[in-house]
């Protein structure tokens, strides 16, 4: 049975209990703290999300959704597996308007974050010496408040930073978002498999639509170039005998400018449906 680790609160855990059920998987109505799927043959345990690269590092359970900064700042031996696509956010440094202009100027400084291990780990790979203060929240204020020179942290819209009139510098530490991980000797035999196939049928399924139309026989190559599809589109004969259906998978973003590039070549009877499940 495989074990998986799901976040139990904050921004990680609700759009993962949605992944995991558009994916056919059984979740927990109250707060359960332990959750079996005999039907799927896994279990679920909910963790705080900074512990789960922990439990999936030391083998306790096999698998787990936290975040890519969460993963790296753990120091543990767990791997990611599978970007998941949701909760993207931007993990950078800050400091009072232009006291610090590039990551070189933090020598010597001190350093706020939540995200210590991380943060030290970026600044020894840059030859750069300083000091890193742990704190677990609210790193913004660490400035005012005379403990740091300078604080790394995630960074949404930066409105909290400005009203603490600090202001990002120098390139992103890292870009981060929701991933799937694993322990270093998880069977992948033992339902990773499955399960990653299924997150990647969600992910395919959120990010295209199925667009159908009908097109004339001399315009069909134009209008493919249009829908390429994720291989290849189908094209059937109408009865007609002068026209072609076509269908293929489109970019949900791209939906309503490719409808219109078709109406343009040609094609008519232009459909778009949502795709709710798939395998690719």
């Amino acid at each position: 049975m495989l074990r998986i680790a799901v976040p139990n609160k904050g921004s990680l855990s609700q759009p993962a209990t949605d992944m995991l059920a558009e994916a056919g998987y059984r979740q927990r109505r109250g707060r359960e703290l332990v959750l079996p799927d005999p039907d799927n043959d896994v279990e679920f345990f909910f963790l705080r999300p900074r512990d789960i690269a922990v439990y999936v590092g030391s083998g306790t359970v096999d698998v787990g959704i936290t975040g890519r900064d969460l993963l790296l700042d753990s120091g543990v031996e767990a791997v990611e597996h599978r970007p998941l696509g949701f909760a993207r956010s931007t993990f950078r440094f800050a400091a009072p308007s232009g006291e610090v202009s590039s990551v070189e100027d933090i020598a010597g400084k001190r350093v706020a974050t939540s995200y210590d291990v991380l943060v030290a780990g970026y600044l020894r790979e840059r030859g750069i010496e300083a000091h890193v203060v742990h704190l677990d929240g609210a790193v913004e204020s660490s400035v005012r408040l005379g403990i740091a020179d300078v604080v790394a942290d995630v960074v949404e819209t930066g409105s909290t930073l400005r009203s603490a009139g600090l202001e990002t510098f120098g390139e992103p530490i890292l870009e981060s978002e929701a991933v799937l991980i694993r322990s270093t000797t998880a069977d992948t035999n033992n339902g990773l498999t499955v399960l990653d196939r299924r997150l990647q049928g969600v992910l395919v399924a959120r990010g295209y639509v199925l667009v159908d139309y009908d097109v004339p026989a001399d315009k069909l190559e134009d209008a493919v170039r249009v829908t390429p599809g994720f291989e290849s589109p189908t094209v059937s004969p109408l009865h007609n005998g002068e026209s072609y259906a076509v269908r293929s998978m489109v970019r949900t973003e791209a939906t309503n400018r490719v409808m219109d590039e078709l109406y343009e070549v040609g094609a008519r009877a232009i459909l778009v449906t949502s795709i709710h499940a798939c395998r690719i």
